[in-house]
């Protein structure tokens, strides 16, 4: 069975603040490496082409990784934080 992924509000904001979508950071924490991270969680990254206008600087660029950090549950992931990067 697949565990349900849970967005926590400040990563909520964050997605929003940085221009990532909840399929993007999905995306990422499904198909990418887990990686581990601070106090006991865990982070994933995928690349996807962008060719736009970035949120933060309105800057151009081709590409952008989506980060997100995350708690891994008996019963569920909760995304505590996303980050996003631009780049050409």
């Amino acid at each position: 069975m697949v565990k349900p992924i849970y967005f926590s509000t400040h990563a909520r904001e964050r997605m929003l603040l940085r221009g990532a979508i909840e399929n993007e950071v999905i995306i990422a924490i499904r198909s990418g490496n887990w990686q581990p991270a601070k106090q006991g969680k865990f982070s994933a990254r995928a690349q996807f082409d962008f060719s736009n206008q970035s949120p933060i600087n309105q800057q151009f660029y081709a590409y952008k990784a989506v980060k997100s950090i995350f708690t891994d549950a008996p019963e569920k992931i909760v995304v505590v934080t996303v980050n996003v990067y631009y780049f050409n």
